[in-house]
């Protein structure tokens, strides 16, 4: 667990822009050592030199979270620039949009890779550095609330953050009652680039699908909450190991009628059973 983010060192992905360089500058705050990790080279020089240009002790590396050699490649340069990393925040994401049914097989790929497999790419090769120096750590992975219920037209954006909720609670599970801390960060509208995530889709995922411009949601993001805001929740629930980092207190109700819907389906079963004892003899 993190106790005390001083001296620490935090690897952060997406870190040239939105959470995660609010994540970062928060994590400075703490005198936490930081490496900045982004697709963006531009935005990530501009990045480090913010944050060294205010006494930080940060680096950064160019990193494709999608490619599983691209982030070896970033934990060995973390490694090699500061010996040992507590903190990882596998933060990166893009977000596409339209019908589940027109949506393009390359499209589905380049979520997955960068929304699910960075996570899954960032946990593998940073926990077992964390297990081996034996001095606590914590992960923390960027889901959404649309992971927790499912919007209309934004169906890759959901499934991949549904998975990585799933993942961190699978990963949760895993290291309860190690000295490795895991939570999820689930939020809704926050100030971030995520609407023009396209302009760093690597080439190998094809060109991204011709879509209009879409005021309203642009609009939404615009008015989300502050990442300086979020990036402080996160360091609140790192230090108090909370499984769920969530945002967006509103939002609670939609959340709860999932589980309403699940938990009468649950219901449903129970009154089946009882109802019709012959086709439970059949089930067993």
């Amino acid at each position: 667990m993190i106790g005390s983010f001083e001296g620490k060192t935090a690897f952060v992905t997406g870190a040239a822009s939105g959470i995660g360089l609010a994540l970062a500058r928060a994590l400075a705050g703490q005198r936490t050592k930081v490496m900045l990790a982004d697709i963006e080279e531009g935005a990530l020089d501009a990045a480090l030199r913010e944050l060294k240009d205010s006494g930080v002790d940060a680096h950064a590396v160019v990193c494709d979270v999608s490619d599983r050699a691209s982030v070896a490649r970033a934990a060995e340069a973390t490694f090699a620039a500061f010996g040992k990393v507590h903190v990882v925040c596998n933060n990166a994401g893009v977000g596409i949009g339209g019908p589940v049914e027109y949506i393009a097989e390359a499209d589905w790929d380049w979520l997955i890779g960068v929304n699910f497999m960075g996570a899954v790419h960032g946990i593998q090769a940073f926990l077992p550095h964390i297990k081996a120096h034996r001095e606590g750590g914590h992960v923390v992975n960027t889901a959404s609330l649309a992971g927790l219920h499912g919007p209309a037209g934004i169906a890759p954006y959901n499934a991949t953050k549904a998975a990585v909720i799933s993942l961190t609670e699978t990963l949760g599970a895993e290291l309860a009652g190690s000295d490795i801390g895991v939570s999820v960060l689930c939020t809704a509208f926050v100030r971030t680039r995520i609407a023009t995530s396209a302009r760093n889709r690597p080439p190998r995922f094809g060109a991204a699908a011709d879509e209009p411009a879409n005021p309203q949601m642009a609009a939404l993001v615009d008015a989300g909450l502050d990442p300086a805001y979020v990036a402080e929740r996160v360091l609140a629930g790192i230090r108090s190991n909370d499984l769920y980092i969530l945002t967006h207190p509103e939002l609670r109700d939609v959340v709860a009628g999932r589980f309403d819907q699940i938990l009468a389906a649950f219901d449903k079963a129970s009154f089946y059973e009882a109802s019709a004892p012959e086709a439970v003899s059949a089930r067993a």
